[in-house]
């Protein structure tokens, strides 16, 4: 994708990785307008960048995501870019079966929402001279952790997902790029995550993944170092051995 000069809608945009893209990105010139549901967290954000906009959205509510892209698409009608970001991330204890709640939230988040955005922006993208939909997947989409089975899967499945639209997507103007985090600091799983030595600070995450976009406009997927153990675990045939190193580390 170009790196610069974009409209890019990114949901998750308050905090995390979601935010420290829209900051990066913003930095490159691009029009940036982040999505979330916390109005006090995407002002601070926007108060912080001036020029960055902010919209409402609530990514499980499919009403909401319909009558969302109709305003956005409206309110910035040179929109050429969606990244994908907004996700929750919480533990399951399934043979507790405390999991039915958690589960379908994180479905219905991390899997129903981009798919259901990206097919109600695509009309708009679809007439743009060039536009692309960018995905977050996970490390854990490659080796699952086993403490968040079905965010696991939901990266998997969005992994595929990736994949699939963008075979669709191929004869078009649209491209579609996936990011796979590996452990960020971050507060996906809570405060301690953020202070974490064991993830990847959240500077040197967004600077890689940077780097990749401007040096390989053409890259498909977006694998920073610290994410290739997982992402090649099984190409390796060291799948076993990695899903266990990985689950050990988080028991």
């Amino acid at each position: 994708m170009n790196i610069s000069g974009n409209t890019i809608l990114i949901t998750g945009g308050g905090s995390g990785i979601g935010r420290a893209l829209a900051e990066a990105l913003h930095a490159r010139g691009n029009k940036v307008i982040v999505a979330g549901r916390r109005e006090a967290v995407l002002g601070a954000v926007t108060t912080a960048n001036p020029g960055m906009e902010s919209m409402l959205l609530d990514i499980q509510d499919k009403a909401d995501i319909e009558a969302f892209a109709r305003q956005v698409v409206e309110r910035f009608p040179k929109l050429d870019a969606v990244l994908n970001n907004a996700g929750i991330m919480k533990p399951e204890n399934v043979p507790a079966a405390d999991n039915l709640a958690i589960a379908e939230e994180t479905i219905a988040t991390n899997l129903l929402g981009p798919i259901r955005l990206t097919t109600a922006l695509l009309p708009h993208l679809l007439k743009q001279p060039r536009a692309t939909v960018l995905t977050v997947s996970s490390g854990l989409a490659f080796v699952p952790l086993a403490a968040t089975p079905t965010y696991s899967a939901t990266k998997a499945a969005i992994h595929s997902w990736s994949i699939g639209l963008r075979e669709q997507l191929k004869s078009t103007s649209v491209e579609v790029v996936e990011i796979a985090p590996p452990y960020v600091q971050t507060e996906l799983l809570g405060p301690h995550q953020a202070v974490d030595p064991a993830a990847m600070p959240l500077a040197e995450f967004i600077s890689e993944v940077m780097t990749i976009l401007e040096t390989q406009p053409e890259a498909n997927e977006v694998i920073v170092e610290r994410c290739k153990p997982l992402r090649h675990a099984e190409a390796n045939s060291q799948f076993a051995q990695v899903f266990a190193a990985l689950n050990a580390q988080h028991a």
